[in-house]
């Protein structure tokens, strides 16, 4: 099938586009020019939108194909089988995740039980997040147990800006706490439009887990 026909009412001389997409470029390399400094980013990814996991896990699969080491401690996954998990296992001895977490506070419905979920949990990201062999650390849903209170943030603050320079730390879970957006260089909001649950549609795999 042939391509339309360019409709001279709508579409660009080719040499106009050619010039508007020059000084585009010009504008952007300008952009560019003196963004030179290198630094462990602190990347948060929060809001009530669907994405905030598998955007961080991205990212740590783009790490892994540059051949970094990568750390993942997830909060409130538990012991139950993910999908994400049995795949990034895989890329052993590059990456190491742990799924420390108990589930929601609904669940559990055990304050004390939380608690002792979150501490352990941090402990683990602690010993990564103070190892420069780690380049990037994925502290997925850690946000949720900041909400919930069951881990201080003062402490948390003080490890992310304590760790090694050249550390990326990527940060998942709603209701990321302001000063965490403060101190972050990259934060995405995930805005929720439209979502299969409220249609009556189950969870599946390869989509929910």
């Amino acid at each position: 099938m042939s391509p339309p026909a360019p409709n001279p009412d709508t579409d660009p001389a080719p040499a106009d586009h050619a010039g508007r997409m020059a000084r585009k470029k010009a504008a952007r390399d300008k952009m560019m020019t003196g963004k030179t400094n290198t630094k462990g980013l602190l990347v948060v990814h929060t809001g009530p939108g669907k994405g905030k996991t598998t955007a961080a896990l991205g990212l740590a699969l783009r790490a892994l194909g540059h051949g970094m080491r990568v750390g993942i401690i997830q909060f409130v996954k538990g012991a139950r089988d993910s999908a994400e998990r049995q795949a990034l296992e895989r890329f052993a001895p590059l990456v190491t995740i742990q799924a420390l977490g108990e589930g929601f506070t609904w669940e559990t419905q055990d304050r004390e039980r939380d608690l002792a979920a979150a501490r352990r949990a941090w402990e683990s990201a602690q010993a990564l997040l103070a190892d420069p062999a780690y380049a990037m650390v994925v502290l997925d849903e850690l946000n949720i147990v900041l909400r919930d209170a069951t881990l201080p943030l003062e402490s948390v603050m003080e490890a992310l800006a304590a760790r090694p320079a050249l550390q990326h730390v990527v940060i998942t879970g709603r209701g990321a706490p302001e000063a965490l957006i403060a101190a972050a260089d990259l934060v995405t909001e995930m805005s929720l439009v439209k979502h299969p649950l409220k249609a009556g549609i189950k969870a599946q795999p390869g989509i929910e887990f």
